[in-house]
């Protein structure tokens, strides 16, 4: 969540960022006004304790009952306060910086660079699933039968190149001082909460497990940014930098009638994060850095992609910047019907201190003073997605698949098929 502080003594930065963001900034003055009656029943209850700890001492036994069941039905009160101050809470994200892009959805993002060139064929490019199904590396119709829509086997090649594209990040993320991590794949509530994945219409996109009463994640990110809850981080040792690997799963909720065929989007998939506790003097830099790791990875895999500055109204709930890698596909149709289009495949998101603040993750710094850390997050590979760059991009006329050069010892052939 953001800082009570700004939306106490700053309320026209949040209400702004709110504006940019399409939101209603009416729930700055509904949050105001229920702090202040938050914070003057506190300021009673205190005043009130001390009397009854004075009566007591004195003996007065008869007034100091009194006072004690005066407290107990204001901290009831409290209780329902503070309850609706973070269901409130709940409805803000992230302040967003000054100077990011302004606009109300996707449209409004602005292409930073494109690299790399597109392949150029002499035949019609096949989509993707078209091949892969021919080579028997992807089933969604079986899948269809066993799991129902959204999802697919990943089988024979297909799974080698899933554990290469894993492999090289790992290689390339720990040579950078990456700590590899295997994470979790469910979470608690209280802590999905404090990472702010709860907040807005993201509850929607979750798996809930009631008789558990636990949550599957979305993403490694969910489960790496916990690997420090309620630490306290010396200065010395930040930044701290984790690539993680898991399984995620999202109910894609509010993308019905989108992207329904194949893997492109769908309720489980694997995927490689990174994820970095910083300064905050800092993230920016680290915000930099990370995307620059995406686009070597890339680079790398020798695939055409472009760099996007997400704008206000396209942002994720916790991040106060963000960027995409959107990446080349010749088969998929764009919006004038014709094939080619760009795709998004990574994000790169600073969510400043709105999610340490969640889970308690703090520095300490020199002069002994604590403050919340910034924590950034970035896409390392988004297997599927990945799988459909590859087999798109590296396609032959006579229907196989080109291993790009950086995967070959981890694959172990040139070509499939």
């Amino acid at each position: 969540m953001i800082d009570i502080k700004i939306l106490r003594e700053y309320p026209e930065v949040v209400r702004q960022s709110l504006i940019h963001r399409n939101l209603n900034p009416d729930i700055v003055n509904s949050f105001l006004t229920i702090d202040e009656e938050w914070r003057s029943l506190v300021s009673k209850l205190d005043n009130l304790r001390a009397l009854q700890n004075k009566l007591t001492k004195e003996r007065n036994i008869e007034e100091s009952k009194k006072i004690k069941n005066e407290i107990k039905n204001l901290e009831d009160v409290q209780r329902e306060l503070e309850e609706k101050r973070i269901l409130i809470l709940e409805k803000i994200p992230n302040i967003t910086f000054e100077d990011v892009l302004i606009g109300k959805n996707e449209e409004d993002n602005r292409v930073l660079k494109e690299v790399g060139e597109k392949p150029q064929f002499n035949f019609e490019p096949k989509d993707y699933l078209e091949i892969a199904e021919k080579l028997d590396l992807i089933d969604t119709k079986k899948a269809s039968e066993v799991s129902g829509t959204r999802f697919g086997y990943l089988k024979n090649e297909a799974v080698l190149l899933e554990f290469a594209l894993v492999k090289l990040a790992f290689d390339t993320l720990i040579k950078e001082g990456f700590i590899p991590v295997i994470p979790p794949v469910l979470i608690r509530p209280e802590v999905y909460r404090g990472m702010g994945r709860l907040a807005g219409d993201q509850k929607e996109e979750r798996y809930y497990l009631e008789k558990d009463d636990l949550y599957l994640v979305g993403s490694a990110e969910h489960t790496l940014g916990p690997l420090h809850l309620n630490d306290v981080f010396e200065e010395k040792d930040l930044p701290k930098r984790y690539v993680g690997f898991s399984t995620c799963f999202r109910r894609e909720a509010g993308s019905y009638g989108k992207d329904t065929r194949g893997i492109l989007r769908v309720h489980q998939f694997d995927k490689v994060e990174m994820f970095s506790f910083s300064l905050p003097e800092s993230s920016e830099n680290e915000h930099k850095y990370l995307l620059s790791l995406q686009e070597k990875l890339m680079q790398s895999l020798k695939l055409p992609y472009r760099v996007v500055e997400i704008c206000t109204g396209d942002m994720g709930w916790t991040d106060a910047r963000q960027f995409d890698i959107e990446t080349w596909l010749p088969a998929q149709i764009n919006k004038e019907g014709k094939k080619g289009n760009y795709r998004e495949t990574h994000s790169c998101s600073n969510t400043t201190d709105f999610q340490a603040r969640g889970i308690g993750a703090r520095v300490k710094r020199k002069s002994g003073s604590l403050e919340f850390v910034h924590m950034l997050n970035a896409t390392g590979f988004a297997i599927g997605r990945m799988l459909i760059a590859i087999i798109e991009n590296y396609q032959t006329k006579d229907g196989k698949i080109i291993v790009p050069e950086v995967l070959r010892d981890y694959v172990g052939k040139e070509i499939i098929g």
